[in-house]
């Protein structure tokens, strides 16, 4: 168990969620993807100060929220010490939406509420503490959405809205027709995917004071896989990661996720293993230290050239 404690990231509503966010995208993955099991992960969570979990309502074939909410159930006491996030828009094949015989997205109000509907009852909660729009919906009514999520927030089911994988003109696009104000973009982001210290994304959310969430912290597990294929980032980073991770007695990981939380935008990873050994690991990244000529270091080794 990391004898480290995650801190806390203010939202911009003035509600707070854990410097890191557990992902339960992978719970019915695991080899015994049981209401103990899950209990397990969520403790393991709480122990080091990770009150925030992230779900989204495809994930696990429709099945997380479920599995996560009959653990809620078997311990009702949890409810009050965690922070409940969950994504809808994405829709997949499966009996969970009959009608469904192409994947889209959809950000009607009438889905979007009936999702919010469904998450809220498997997850066995009246209250969700955010609620992404998943990816950016081509046919979005802005105006229409804008309304819905408002009205979601006002009658008490939501109490924050958030988006996922916005560019910052999508993320402006739907302020623009809002009351209230988004809470986060959540989005891909990496030693291995750099793109959105460049590409706005960052800078965007930096301007509005959004902290951002980060899915796949360390590249989807290529930071480890990777690590010995020669000519790939990840083999380019890993020498000096374990460096760094022996100088601070812990692992690459560690490292890697330090050099993400080190941003002013203030990022959120999320990370979503199903091993509660690797679980009880998390919040180490806490004591990795990170100076500008370090965090340089790293981003120049990702991306294979040193900065203009």
């Amino acid at each position: 168990m990391s004898s480290s404690h995650v801190g806390r990231i203010e939202l911009p509503n003035g509600r707070s969620f854990s410097r890191m966010v557990y992902g339960a995208m992978r719970l019915t993955q695991a080899q015994n993807p049981s209401v103990d099991h899950t209990l397990a992960c969520i403790e393991a969570c709480l122990a080091q100060g990770i009150t925030t979990f992230d779900h989204a309502d495809i994930y696990g074939g429709y099945q997380c929220e479920a599995l996560f909410g009959k653990a809620l159930k078997a311990r009702p006491s949890l409810k009050d010490s965690i922070e409940i996030v969950s994504k809808t828009d994405i829709m997949l094949f499966s009996d969970s939406w009959p009608d469904t015989r192409v994947k889209h997205y959809d950000t009607s109000p009438q889905h979007v509420t009936a999702s919010v509907d469904k998450s809220l009852s498997l997850l066995g909660v009246d209250v969700m503490d955010l609620l992404l729009i998943h990816r950016p919906d081509p046919l979005m009514d802005a105006q229409a959405l804008g309304i819905c999520l408002d009205g979601l927030i006002e009658s008490g089911k939501l109490r924050g809205v958030g988006v996922s994988n916005f560019m910052p003109w999508d993320v402006d696009l739907l302020q623009s027709c809002m009351k209230y104000k988004l809470q986060t973009n959540q989005i891909e982001l990496s030693l291995l995917q750099t793109a959105p210290f460049v590409n706005g994304q960052l800078s965007h959310a930096q301007q509005h004071r959004m902290p951002i969430m980060s899915w796949s912290p360390l590249g989807g597990g290529r930071l480890h896989s990777e690590a010995k294929s020669p000519g790939t980032a990840a083999a380019r980073l890993a020498p000096r990661l374990a460096e760094l991770a022996e100088a601070a007695g812990t692992d690459a990981s560690a490292v890697a996720l330090a050099w993400l939380m080190h941003h002013p935008v203030k990022v959120m990873p999320v990370m979503g293993s199903v091993d509660v050994s690797r679980i009880q690991k998390f919040a180490d990244a806490e004591k990795v230290p990170m100076d500008r000529q370090t965090w340089f270091e790293l981003y120049e080794l990702a991306n294979g050239c040193e900065v203009p």
